[in-house]
């Protein structure tokens, strides 16, 4: 038995997806422990491009099954709309193979309304959210007026708690001047939609504890990234979850010491999407070649991301956080046309120099990059799938990568389908 989280390191979009759906050949069960449809994955299968925003990226393989977990905030007809979109391309998804946990709370169509009225209001001061609803329903949990997917199999609890939480809603929307929730009709979409997905809802912890049990491998898939941690990242430019390895044992209910090896999937530069500090950022011809090269469009939401260079001591902080057993290196090929590439080494936040990434919002907005320079490779890198095909600079790059975040690499992503890939070693085995 071998159990594997992937986590991204940065601010999410890391390429997490593809190494996922990867790494799905050698697991059994895929976990999805966080979030909601605010991250998306994208897959590249041959000719086929897959856009997934909930369900776990191995859905799409063949006799692999697929979980979402309490530790995630389920829209349930976003859920219904993918599961569609899916089966129109073939992929069969019944109870056999996707799983929902039991506890796991519900996205209601006025969490996305308070989101974005909220969001209106804040104005320049705004989080920069994808207005899907994600943090109200983490409010709601934490409030413990969540409903939750085991409820829809019960309509009088529906009505119970439905009451519950109009009460708490109908207050705030009085405030942002929104009318009250219709509960009435609310109440007949739900159990309308528990009909459709009641099958799915089963106890996760319980299932997965019993695959653990026979030696089964079991991949966990977050989303997002470590610096959007609701505790560890750019605070309050974060998303509302814990996003670093740690959670994937609460938002399962698999224990903490049977989860061995953390993968860090790591861009070869840094991306970030909406608001919030980001020291590396470049807004000049080298940011612009990043963003068109890499095609740096989010999954889920089609914003441009912000890019800058390698910032080394963020990753490593992110390692440590993470407990990171080994790194995922992706993209390379985007920064093969560059004659020289920056590597973010440490901070200057006025006179005093900063070796690692602070916590404090304050320092993070005045933080300027400490730079080294490493020449760049002037050759195609894309496709290849041999570290000994690698050129020299390239390897350079990794290695420095390798030590100034104190992580071994162990798969290096050559572009985007599953056979443009490095693999020195599983990370499954990386403990």
């Amino acid at each position: 038995m071998s159990n594997l989280v992937v986590i991204g390191t940065q601010w999410g979009d890391e390429g997490k997806g593809k190494i996922v759906d990867l790494l799905s050949s050698e697991a059994d069960t895929i976990v999805r422990f966080q979030g909601g449809h605010n991250a998306g994955h994208t897959l590249v299968v041959g000719d086929e491009i897959f856009k997934l925003s909930l369900l776990p990226s191995g859905i799409i393989r063949e006799n692999k099954i697929a979980v979402i977990g309490n530790g995630v905030v389920l829209d349930p007809w976003k859920l219904l709309e993918e599961i569609e979109q899916l089966s129109s391309r073939g992929i069969k998804i019944g109870s056999e193979r996707l799983i929902i946990s039991e506890n796991t709370p519900l996205i209601l169509p006025f969490h996305k309304e308070l989101d974005l009225l909220r969001e209106k209001r804040a104005g320049k001061e705004k989080i920069g959210t994808t207005g899907r609803g994600i943090g109200p329903a983490y409010e709601d949990k934490v409030g413990r007026r969540a409903l939750r997917t085991g409820d829809l199999q019960n309509t009088q609890e529906i009505k119970r708690k439905l009451k519950n939480i109009k009460a708490h809603h109908d207050i705030l929307r009085a405030g942002l001047g929104a009318p009250d929730i219709d509960e009435e009709q609310l109440l007949n979409e739900l159990v309308l939609v528990g009909e459709k997905i009641k099958t799915l809802i089963k106890p996760v912890w319980k299932i997965l504890n019993k695959q653990i049990k026979k030696n089964q491998n079991i991949l966990f898939e977050g989303a997002q990234g470590s610096m959007l941690d609701v505790d560890f990242g750019t605070y309050p430019f974060v998303t509302s979850s814990s996003t670093i390895a740690a959670a994937a044992a609460i938002g399962s209910g698999v224990a903490h010491n049977k989860i061995k090896s953390v993968l860090g999937i790591t861009k070869a530069y840094t991306t970030r999407v909406g608001e919030g500090p980001m020291p590396t950022e470049l807004t000049d011809s080298i940011g612009r070649y990043l963003a068109v090269e890499g095609n740096e469009k989010g999954t889920v939401t089609g914003r441009d991301r912000r890019c800058g260079w390698f910032d080394a001591p963020l990753v490593k902080r992110s390692c440590i956080l993470n407990g990171v057993t080994s790194l995922a290196l992706t993209k390379i090929d985007v920064l093969d046309k560059l004659e020289t590439i920056k590597i973010c080494i440490g901070y200057r936040v006025d006179k005093e120099e900063l070796s690692d990434f602070p916590v404090t919002t304050s320092l993070t907005k005045r933080l300027t990059p400490i730079y080294e320079e490493i020449d760049g490779w002037n050759t195609s890198t894309v496709g290849l799938e041999k570290m000994s095909k690698l050129p020299l600079n390239a390897r350079i790059y990794i290695q420095r990568i390798e030590e100034l975040t104190d992580s071994k690499v162990s798969i290096i992503s050559t572009g985007p389908e599953r056979n443009q890939t490095i693999t020195i070693n599983s990370p499954f085995q990386s403990n």
